[in-house]
């Protein structure tokens, strides 16, 4: 059993519920190797050093201890999520504010990522989403080694990868190969995804990245400029007058008029508006840029919890990747950087939502995890109501 908390926490606020739920973290209620207690560990930790309880911290430090006992128990793939190495460092490095020595381990899985990396061992033409995306591809690995350190020459075979598959206006390389007979990808086979966790917003995040920490390249331009392009042609409004975008490209058919409820991190708007704002900003495109916030500011104006918010479990409702937590963070992005007064408003209203529903973390159905999970949910809060470390929004693309 878990010892005793010296004060007890509350639950009603954000900060409590995060200690009580790093509290009760064992190993085996982990999603193996995923980032998310080791990222809410360091966050909780942080905020904790400026009141001198002490309390929250050590609930921190236990948490950090039986995560580490999860590391290795992955399958071994480089995802950023799914339990995947590129995650497994994120982890690691922000595991470290609070056992330095896991630094070590940390740099030597950093080496392991940047070896095989240099092996180039993704698709080029009929892609799988693990050839190019975000949760599980080369695009998060990416984001993994810039969220943990600068990165060396030796992540060039990750952008040059990424930078190929954009070498033509219509992307035609991103057009998926091995869907056909898949239970729960068939409708995407053919096509191109542009979702922000499995598609062309996902990819636009991590060369973006790559453009603010390398320099303008020529190539890297490019290929940037050409996702922004698509993901602006696949755009058209909804029956609300929101901007958005379908799950996949509508190859020059838009989508019939109706509802486009989901509106999150992951699919549609906000989570394409800010990989079409960050990159225009990152390549002083203030028209792109402008065209982005106009398209946030749809959401925004029309955004409504009862409709935009859906699902039979809290994860679909209150997550980072399908949920409130997701829209909250981007609204927070919005906000500071493009200084969107829409944006502000949004994060406010979403602030509430979320803090009146802290009890839902409870639920037995959640799990542990960053994108999906309870720690996700309290690293938004955190972070965007609560002036926590911004340092762990890489890994979603944002900043």
């Amino acid at each position: 059993m878990p010892p005793r908390l010296p004060t007890p926490p509350d639950f009603r606020q954000p900060l409590g519920r995060a200690v009580g739920i790093l509290h009760g973290f064992t190993a085996g209620s982990a999603v193996a190797c995923d980032p998310g207690v080791p990222v809410l560990a360091a966050l909780v930790a942080a905020t904790d050093s400026g009141s001198g309880s002490g309390s929250a911290a050590s609930a921190a430090r236990r948490a950090v201890a039986a995560w580490v006992t999860t590391v290795g128990r992955g399958p071994g793939h480089h995802a950023l999520y799914n339990s995947g190495l590129a995650g497994t460092l994120v982890g690691l490095h922000h595991a470290a504010a609070l056992h330095p020595p896991l630094l070590r381990l940390a740099d030597r899985l950093r080496g392991h990522l940047l070896t095989t990396a240099g092996q180039r061992p993704w698709r080029t033409e009929q892609v799988a989403l693990p050839d190019y995306d975000l949760i599980s591809g080369p695009s998060g690995t990416l984001l993994a080694l810039y969220a943990t350190s600068p990165v060396p020459a030796q992540a060039a075979p990750l952008v040059d990868h990424l930078v190929e598959l954009c070498d033509s206006a219509a992307l035609p390389r991103l057009r998926t190969g091995p869907y056909e007979n898949d239970p729960d990808l068939h409708w995407l086979h053919g096509r191109i995804n542009t979702g922000t966790g499995h598609g062309v917003a996902g990819l636009t995040t991590a060369l973006t990245a790559a453009v603010r920490r390398t320099g303008p390249e020529p190539r890297l331009v490019r290929a940037l400029r050409r996702t922004v392009d698509w993901l602006v042609r696949q755009s058209f409004t909804d029956d609300r007058s929101v901007r958005s975008w379908a799950a996949a490209g509508h190859d020059g058919t838009p989508p019939a008029p109706g509802p486009w409820p989901r509106q999150a991190w992951c699919y549609g708007n906000p989570g394409v508006t800010w990989a079409l704002w960050d990159a225009a900003d990152a390549l002083g495109d203030e028209r792109t840029a402008a065209w982005a916030a106009t398209a946030f500011t749809t959401l925004a104006d029309a955004y409504d919890p009862d409709y935009h918010l859906y699902g039979e479990l809290p994860a679909d409702r209150l997550g980072i990747c399908h949920g409130a937590a997701g829209v909250l963070a981007v609204a927070d992005a919005f906000a500071r950087h493009a200084r969107l007064p829409a944006a502000a408003g949004l994060r406010t209203e979403l602030l509430r939502h979320l803090e009146a529903r802290l009890p839902e973390l409870d639920e037995p159905t959640w799990h542990p995890g960053l994108l999906g999970g309870t720690t996700g949910v309290l690293a938004a809060l955190l972070t965007a109501g609560h002036g926590a470390s911004r340092s762990w929004l890489t890994c979603l693309g944002l900043r």
